[in-house]
């Protein structure tokens, strides 16, 4: 069944050799004052900074930076852009890089103009945003969260020892425009592709397992699944494959800019996880994604098996015959495992700076929730002792 919906994406998307021509007719629609925020040095090393500075300078804008964003943005930074915007009267804050720095530019948006507690407000309390924003778009040279056509924006509070999640409306935060060149990416090291590529298949994951109803969504998410799998090897291989490439950052975009989750109820307990791991560890996203996500689906597989056996079939092709349908879906996690290790991605919490002494902190602060079951702290904190 599909239920009723609502959808709208306003983000217009540049995708291809060529999208970054299209950065001056976008940079005319907006005022003089931009805030451009970036990472550590790689824009710089790959020449990607210079081009947008040079876009910029010839468009006559007046530029201010913020570099330095953390693969998991800090709530100080967020701090620091919106002090910039207010000091600086910011039209546009441009993103240039992977996810983490969208995230913080839609952070600093809101909380450029927030009266009180942005953090305890927008990320804690969760309140509707109901002062100045500043737009946003962004330039994308890393793929995997999908924030250049989201309204998600995830910020690590380290005094708190929190990473929190929030999903502002799409017509509010999403970015107005993205640009999108495959052979951006190409520059991104081995162990930051492999992350964003399995945080790219845990979106899909966590909206597809969910219901058992015969939705087109879980078509359509099963078709991106076996679409970034096959493009995933290819890259392995060579890195340079533009075509995989662009399934890759392809498959990010679609995985979460909503369309595939619509009618969907979606599980998102694994994200959840992670978050607090990152807090604690300040692993990368994905690398955490891939370790806890097995852990988590031999908890709760059985409590939607239906799907999990779906999945285990036109996912990992599980058509043995004889195999009982626990079996199938037990078959398909060790698959999902295999190809985690495939990918080189580390299989345990103590390769990513874990502790036994973090974990019960750990899952006490995990935000619980879950789709075909609700878990609780002992049970996450089992999750986590069978991954460390």
């Amino acid at each position: 069944m599909i239920y009723d919906f609502t959808y709208c994406n306003p983000t217009r998307i540049h995708f291809g050799r060529k999208a970054m021509d299209k950065l001056p007719e976008e940079l005319a629609n907006y005022g003089k004052n931009i805030l451009l925020v970036y990472g550590k040095n790689s824009i710089k090393k790959n020449g990607i900074y210079d081009t947008v500075m040079r876009m910029l300078h010839e468009g006559g804008k007046n530029v201010v930076e913020l570099p330095g964003i953390n693969s998991n943005p800090r709530y100080t930074q967020v701090l620091e852009g919106a002090r910039l915007v207010r000091e600086n009267a910011v039209d546009l804050i441009l993103a240039v890089g992977g996810g983490s720095v969208v995230d913080c530019s839609k952070g600093i948006s809101a909380a450029a103009y927030c009266e009180g507690d942005p953090w305890q407000r927008y990320w804690v309390n969760q309140e509707p945003v109901t002062n100045k924003v500043v737009p946003v778009a962004s330039v994308l040279t890393m793929t995997g969260t999908a924030s250049e056509m989201n309204g998600g924006s995830v910020i690590t509070n380290e005094a708190e020892k929190l990473k929190l999640g929030r999903v502002f409306p799409l017509e509010l935060m999403s970015p107005k425009f993205s640009i999108l060149n495959p052979e951006f990416t190409y520059t991104v090291p081995k162990h930051q592709m492999v992350s964003g590529i399995f945080d790219i298949f845990s979106h899909l994951m966590e909206q597809y397992f969910s219901g058992d109803d015969d939705c087109t969504s879980d078509y359509l998410l099963e078709a991106v699944m076996l679409s970034l799998i096959n493009a995933s090897r290819k890259a392995l291989v060579n890195p340079q494959d533009y075509e995989a490439r662009s399934n890759i950052m392809w498959c990010a975009t679609m995985g979460l800019n909503k369309i595939l989750a619509l009618s969907k109820t979606q599980d998102w307990e694994v994200h959840m996880i992670e978050h607090q791991l990152g807090a604690y560890t300040d692993c990368p996203h994905g690398i955490g994604l891939a370790i806890i996500s097995p852990s988590y689906y031999r908890l709760i597989y059985k409590y939607g098996l239906p799907k999990f056996v779906r999945y285990a079939r036109n996912i990992w092709h599980v058509n043995k015959p004889g195999l009982s349908d626990e079996q199938i879906a037990l078959e398909g996690i060790n698959r999902l495992e295999a190809f985690i290790a495939e990918l080189g991605i580390p299989q345990t919490l103590r390769e990513v700076g874990a502790t036994e002494e973090m974990l019960p902190l750990i899952a006490e602060s995990t935000i619980k929730g879950g789709g075909y079951h609700v878990v609780n702290t002992d049970e996450v904190l089992q999750v986590l002792k069978n991954c460390f």
